[in-house]
């Protein structure tokens, strides 16, 4: 097929479906908003609760209830955290992997007469799951950063084997003035990992055997180096890869994939490109993005996110999604065997999106700069310009893939026993295939759709629900 004409259809097809159309941003609890929410996460403890990270020293809780009114202080912290600059704060949350019996959970905050970064476990009131106990904490490790008060870092996660991971940024200005990123010595602009289940030496955790300096040559809580503000970082679920957004000095954004002993190039290089070479080594002893995009316009900082594992968005499982803060457009990227496909934007968030987070069933959550936390839902394309007319319970999804060639998956919900219909036209309207016409059980199923001997171009497929009731959507087949 001509590459020109195949570009042209790509390019009316999602013309037509208006501009970064997969999916609608819907508030998710919109009974509730928050103050300079910064992170949403859960606590691992079967009890489908929501918290969220308020940056002034707030973590509030309530029930995964989509029209619920109740949210709690869990935390208050507001006397011990930094409240100067924007990017100062209580910056991240993580609860223990036990924390179902030992009712621990760490916080990321800097700390208020210095800013100085403070990894700290609180311990939750027993008797009351809603409630820490706010007077509980017991330090784990202290960070000077004394200079700037940008760059922070402020990410914790629990990885598979247990241990504690930090993100930590270089310790601010622009450049990296100290070269903190690439200094060895120091836990700045670094990917940390601690075991906090084992003090020794007397601290409050021990160094895992398996960290690249355990046995000397750097600090020993270092797992990765080189990176510049590694704001939001997340393991997936399936395969354990840590993925992270590292926020760019003004030319590029990266996303890394983080390995242990890895050096990340920061500030020898931004993304891809050679930022301050001066004392670096050969490339080869850097590793680079799996994605990078231009720090141009309203793309100014990146929001890492997370590895799509939900069951809300079918066509995003196994997808990373992640977000640029300024221009709030949020991408899906595919990493497989190592290579990065399907890297394209979904949609542009109603605000700017400092954080993602999920709950214990892995759904997805926005966090949104405006106060309102987001969750992620197909978008709705009519082919006629209509709503959906669909009944309660029934609902037609965006087929996938889309473009494709040349079989796609159209998947439907039926609400109740109904007679359904599915049929595909042209885009002269004529019939080209009827992939379903019969009465169907409640569930979800899904239609299999072979264009094998169709000529590429814009298609149309339409749901019917006892004979009146219809929902629409394009579809584009590029052979």
């Amino acid at each position: 097929m001509n590459k020109n004409l195949k570009l042209l259809l790509i390019l009316l097809f999602f013309a037509a479906a208006k501009v970064y159309p997969q999916v609608n941003f819907v508030n998710a609890f919109p009974n509730l908003s928050f103050s300079l929410p910064l992170f949403l996460t859960h606590s691992g403890d079967g009890t489908n609760r929501i918290f969220v990270v308020q940056q002034r020293g707030l973590i509030r809780v309530f029930p995964n209830d989509s029209m619920t009114t109740n949210v709690q202080t869990f935390l208050d912290v507001t006397n011990l955290v930094n409240q100067s600059g924007n990017e100062r704060g209580l910056l991240g949350l993580a609860f223990h992997p036990n924390y179902s019996s030992n009712r621990y959970f760490f916080i990321y905050y800097t700390r208020s007469s210095d800013g100085a970064l403070r990894i700290s476990r609180f311990t939750t009131q027993s008797g009351n799951p809603n409630k820490a106990d706010s007077l509980s904490e017991l330090n784990m490790l202290t960070i000077p950063h004394p200079t700037y008060t940008n760059h922070n870092g402020g990410c914790l996660m629990f990885g598979g084997e247990g241990n504690l991971y930090i993100g930590t940024g270089d310790g601010g200005s622009g450049g990296d003035p100290n070269n903190n990123a690439q200094n060895l010595n120091s836990l700045l602009g670094k990917m940390l990992r601690i075991d906090i289940n084992t003090p020794s030496g007397g601290n409050n955790y021990s160094i895992p055997p398996t960290n690249p300096y355990a046995g000397g040559g750097g600090a020993p809580e270092i797992f990765a180096t080189g990176l510049r503000n590694p704001w939001r970082f997340s393991r997936d679920a399936v395969t354990g890869t840590i993925y992270c957004g590292d926020v760019g000095q003004d030319a590029w954004e990266e996303i890394d994939t983080i390995s242990v002993g890895k050096n990340y190039g920061w500030r020898c290089y931004e993304g891809n490109a050679p930022y301050n070479t001066s004392g670096c080594g050969p490339i080869g002893n850097y590793t680079f993005p799996i994605a990078v995009y231009q720090n141009v316009g309203s793309d100014i900082s990146v929001t890492g996110g997370y590895v799509y594992r939900g069951a809300r968005v079918p066509w995003l499982v196994g997808r990373y999604i992640y977000a640029d803060y300024g221009s709030r457009k949020v991408w899906k990227l595919l990493l497989s065997g190592g290579v990065v496909s399907d890297n394209s934007i979904i949609g542009v968030a109603p605000t700017g999106i400092p954080s993602f987070g999920v709950d214990q069933n892995n759904e997805l959550y926005i966090v949104g700069g405006n106060g309102t936390i987001y969750k992620l839902q197909d978008a709705v394309v009519s082919v006629n310009g209509n709503n959906n007319q669909l009944p309660a319970g029934f609902s037609l999804e965006q087929n996938y893939p889309n473009p494709f060639n040349p079989v796609t998956k159209i998947y439907y919900n039926v609400g109740d026993a109904a007679i359904i219909n599915i049929t595909v036209y042209d885009v002269a309207g004529r019939e080209v295939s009827m992939l379903v016409n019969e009465t169907k059980q409640p569930g979800r199923y899904a239609a299999e759709f072979s264009a094998a001997g169709l000529p590429s171009g814009v298609y149309f497929y339409k749901m019917t629900v006892n004979g009146s009731q219809s929902d629409e959507k394009k579809m584009v087949l590029v052979k």
